[in-house]
């Protein structure tokens, strides 16, 4: 068997007007910071399929594939953390109102604007957020 050498993560930047919405995080890496909704991809998943799950999963909107976007990619590692690749969408249109469908790992969920994030932004996701603000297409975090 061979090395893994990055887990692909799947992020949502479901935008608003001028806002995105970001969930705090609870129990596990970056408890208390925010975040975007994400999950990582399962084996037999596109990369489209796991975003449009990771959103009805976390924040429960249902978004059409047709309505996502590949906006920016980063190649991330950090201290003590597997190598990951970060595929982050945006979605402008979906079904439902968001809210927190996961309480065990979320504490809250909440719309900021894209000029004033909160300054605890888990620095890999913000990373991607920047990158997407910025109009770039790709970038490296940590190497």
């Amino acid at each position: 068997m061979s090395e893994r050498l990055a887990v692909i993560d799947v992020h949502l930047l479901l935008v608003r007007g001028d806002e995105v919405l970001l969930s705090k995080r609870r129990g596990s890496y970056g408890d208390g910071m925010w975040h975007l909704p994400a999950g990582k991809l399962e084996a037999g998943e596109s990369v489209v399929a796991a975003a449009v799950r990771e959103a009805d999963e976390e924040v429960g909107v249902r978004i059409a594939e047709a309505d996502l976007r590949l906006v920016h990619v980063v190649h991330a590692r950090g201290a003590g953390v597997e190598p990951r690749l970060g595929l982050f969408f945006e979605a402008r249109r979906w079904a439902g109102e968001p809210v927190n469908r996961e309480p065990d790992k979320c504490y809250e969920v909440a719309w900021f604007r894209r000029d004033r994030l909160p300054d605890n932004v888990i620095p890999y996701a913000l990373a991607g957020v920047r990158g997407y603000l910025d109009g770039t297409t790709s970038g490296v975090f940590g190497w």
